[in-house]
């Protein structure tokens, strides 16, 4: 990461992966997650991995979703949702199904995060309940970037922001609303995200780049949320990225 001009409050466990082209990158990124799951079942007899929604990761997914692992022991949530229906074109559970809980990995355990209440903010409550399930710290968090410097539901100038990112939050997750993207989300908080022994921030596409340079340097972490993650210290962050 020398070419970058780094913040100095960066995580100093903080890893940038580069890979000629996504199916490199995918083959190695698919090769930790299992190694990290398959250690957490030995140990303790189930693992937990909470996954981003989007385009980028559905080549992953697709390999995973084709990897020997006891995949009946492990549990899968996302990050964040849209609070749509689980059939909308814009689901991320509709893309997780559709690519992940396949072939072998069809026998993961699923939770989602919208239910029947009619918005995010009435359907908090239930959400939270349902992500007790979780254990106290997961295995693996992938995560993406909007070129706004999002990660997760963490919008800029979301009037939820604060209480998404609060250290010491009420909640495992925190309805938002988005200034400009479309629908309201669901997403876990700050913290709950944290609770992980590994962070994957998963980039795909030259565009991505400059927004990861301006990520990692000065500014506040309001005007790109994603800075809450790579200037944490609680966790290890490992960034990959392909063209």
């Amino acid at each position: 990461m020398s070419e970058l001009n780094l913040h100095p409050e960066l995580n100093q466990a903080l890893e940038l992966k580069r890979f000629e082209d996504r199916e490199r990158l995918e083959r190695d990124l698919c090769e930790r997650i299992c190694n990290r799951l398959r250690a957490s079942i030995e140990s303790r007899g189930e693992a937990a991995l909470v996954v981003s929604g989007g385009r980028t990761p559905a080549g992953l997914f697709r390999r995973l979703s084709e990897q020997p692992l006891e995949w009946s022991k492990v549990l899968v949530t996302l990050a964040d949702e849209r609070w749509v229906d689980n059939q909308h074109d814009d689901s991320n559970e509709r893309s997780v199904r559709t690519h992940l809980l396949q072939n072998l990995a069809a026998e993961a355990r699923f939770l989602p995060l919208v239910n029947s209440e009619a918005t995010p903010h009435e359907g908090q409550a239930e959400t939270e309940l349902l992500l007790d399930l979780l254990p106290e710290t997961v295995d693996v968090v992938i995560l993406g970037m909007g070129e706004d410097g999002h990660t997760a539901s963490f919008f800029p100038d979301a009037p939820e922001l604060a209480q998404a990112l609060d250290p010491q939050p009420a909640c495992d997750c925190a309805a938002v609303t988005p200034p400009v993207a479309p629908w309201k989300r669901i997403t876990l908080t700050l913290p709950r995200l944290l609770a992980a022994h590994q962070i994957i921030v998963h980039l795909c596409g030259d565009a991505k780049l400059p927004v990861l340079q301006q990520a990692l340097a000065e500014g506040a972490v309001e005007a790109m949320p994603i800075r809450s993650v790579l200037r944490q210290k609680a966790t290890p962050v490992t960034i990959y990225w392909a063209p």
